[in-house]
């Protein structure tokens, strides 16, 4: 246990912080996306989601010194002014990787959509995109990849061939300047040129798609099936889209429990590291359910794996919510947020194991492959 006391003020939508920021002084939970200055007047420590812009007019004349995103992207983060100011800082890349990929094969799953016949397309090929591919590898299923910073990925291809195969998923950071901006570099040409009948899964930040373009070419496309976790000026999403998309959710395709917690676990680590604290303890056991589910399906073939897939999480669930808060708010940014707050806790498929003796080899190895036991 660190002997140093520390002001640590945190979004209270991150899980375990007792567990492994507990010991190092009093935290301060607040709602991320309005945070001001004025909480942080004797905080040392800042921990943030994604929602909350970190730059200048949130720190200036703040005692913080250590600033962690238990997230996995940056681009809330003015990275280049907090190193000026030598506040350190960290992010969680990676954490939540194998939630996303996971809310992909649910997707596809509730879409009735059989993943092993069709073709891949990715758009970013960083922790989330890349999992994804190593996933599909190992099931044997064709990948195209589009990322400009891997040139030598062995399933490199330029934008236009990623985007004519049968399913589209888009994780690319989003990214305004330098040589390679994702910031609306879906547009309305490259949604036209989308494969007939293809599906189309943005789970990386909603900007990379222009959805404006998206909701006029959806009009003329209903051969389309899209699915958006996320949105363009979030919280204040579009909700004349939603109805146009086949599966729409507020953000969460990382929302996973594990995924939250490897976040708050990276960054306490991180934390020791950047101020010099003694180690945190390295156990797995902080917060985390060891217990395993036992499913059973009667199905067999892809209606089994299916069937399973839906059994731990079924992505209509998130998107009737959505669309009832939709309806029955005036306020859409307040709900969207809310249900961010109150998501429901979500296990990853680790956690559970298939009681079946009737499936064949080839969809135990699937399941798998996929992460069930």
């Amino acid at each position: 246990m660190s002997e140093r006391k520390f002001q640590i003020v945190a979004d209270e939508n991150i899980p375990g912080l007792d567990a492994w920021f507990g010991d190092l002084g009093e935290i301060t939970r607040v709602p991320g996306r309005g945070l001001a200055r004025e909480q942080l007047a004797q905080a040392d420590i800042l921990l943030v989601r994604s929602v909350t812009e970190v730059n200048e007019a949130l720190l200036a004349n703040t005692p913080v010194r250590f600033v962690g995103s238990c997230t996995i992207g940056i681009d809330h983060l003015d990275t280049g002014w907090l190193e000026q100011q030598g506040i350190a800082w960290s992010a969680a890349p990676g954490c939540n990787a194998n939630s996303v990929v996971e809310y992909v094969f649910c997707a596809l799953a509730a879409l009735n959509v059989d993943w092993r016949e069709r073709r891949f397309g990715i758009v970013g090929c960083g922790n989330v995109g890349g999992l994804l591919q190593r996933r599909l590898h190992q099931l044997e299923i064709p990948a195209a990849v589009y990322d400009p910073w891997l040139p030598d990925n062995p399933d490199a291809a330029d934008l236009s061939t990623v985007l004519q195969q049968d399913v589209v998923c888009l994780h690319a950071p989003l990214v305004k300047n330098g040589p390679y901006p994702s910031f609306h570099m879906i547009g309305e040409e490259e949604l036209v040129r989308l494969k007939p009948g293809a599906v189309l899964i943005s789970a990386g930040r909603g900007a990379v798609i222009d959805n404006a373009a998206l909701g006029r070419v959806i009009t003329q496309r209903p051969d389309l099936t899209v699915v958006l976790d996320v949105w363009e000026h979030e919280p204040d999403i579009d909700v004349q889209l939603l109805p146009q998309v086949a599966l729409g959710s507020p953000h969460i395709a990382g929302y996973s429990h594990d995924g939250k917690l490897a976040g708050t676990r990276m960054i306490r680590h991180a934390l020791d590291t950047a101020l010099e604290l003694p180690a945190a303890g390295s156990s797995s056991d902080k917060g985390t359910t060891g217990d395993q589910t036992a499913l059973s399906t009667v199905e067999s073939g892809f209606s089994a794996i299916r069937d399973l897939l839906l059994k731990m999480y079924d992505p209509r669930d998130d998107d009737q919510r959505l669309r009832s808060a939709a309806k029955q708010s005036a306020r859409m940014s307040e709900s969207f947020d809310l249900l961010r707050k109150r998501y429901p806790k979500r296990l990853e498929f680790s956690h559970f194991r298939v009681e079946a003796p009737q499936l064949d080899v080839d969809i135990r190895n699937q399941l798998a492959i996929l992460g069930l036991k």
